[in-house]
């Protein structure tokens, strides 16, 4: 009875967490026309790269007339906190052939595709491994979907107003991000260190490099809490 009224919660929190921030997708569909990306191109990055944080750093980039290479070092740099949450869930998941379902080649594969930010924090956020796997499928699955259809619904309905900008539309992916953002530079002091020296990195760097440059650049800022 109590494993059931766990995996009850678990699937409440998955639930509203994964159609609570999936909503925001509007906000990156409207962004990457904004960019210059076609809607087939917002929901193919969409279905794809399925982090936020990344997704709205590469079309930023690239909406600023920067190099596609640059662009996707920097979402790539952002997407590589995923890996660290891959490796503390993958035994909670049973990923490694114990599980039914993610223990299989298709359910791995799946299962390494919505490892990010809010599977994450979902899953450990649960007092038992049945009810951890409860949350991570129930978040992953409504995240997803919810997120790549309104990815689709901003997209379009962008496209249909010739100059985004005109609407001011273009500040839609900086806010999104800053959005996603602030809730961390919350949480520690060490946080709001790395951000503050990664911002200047990057603000100082702008003038002399290509849009996206300094945005690599400002992960030197790493050195500087690892200092402290």
């Amino acid at each position: 009875m109590e494993q059931t009224t766990h995996r009850s919660a678990a699937v409440r929190d998955g639930l509203g967490v994964g159609v609570a921030v999936g909503l925001s997708g509007v906000a990156f569909g409207a962004a990457a026309i904004t960019a210059g990306l076609s809607v087939p191109q917002a929901c193919v990055l969409s279905l794809l790269a399925f982090t936020g944080a990344s997704q709205f750093a590469l079309t930023g980039a690239v909406g600023a007339g920067g190099d596609l290479v640059a662009a996707t070092l920097g979402a790539l740099l952002l997407g590589g906190r995923n890996t660290l949450y891959g490796l503390r869930l993958a035994d909670l998941l049973r990923v490694r052939g114990q599980h039914r379902l993610l223990g299989r080649p298709l359910g791995r594969l799946l299962a390494a595709q919505g490892v990010i930010d809010e599977t994450t924090a979902v899953t450990l956020a649960q007092p038992t491994p049945e009810a951890a796997r409860t949350g991570f499928v129930t978040t992953f699955a409504s995240l997803y979907l919810t997120w790549n259809l309104t990815t689709l619904a901003g997209a379009y309905g962008a496209s249909f107003l010739g100059d985004p900008g005109v609407l001011g539309l273009d500040v839609v992916g900086p806010a999104a991000f800053l959005a996603i953002l602030w809730p961390r530079l919350t949480a520690s002091t060490e946080l709001r260190l790395l951000a503050g020296a990664a911002a200047a990195i990057a603000l100082c760097a702008t003038p002399f490099l290509p849009p996206g440059v300094p945005v690599l650049l400002s992960a030197a800022a790493v050195l500087v809490v690892m200092a402290r």
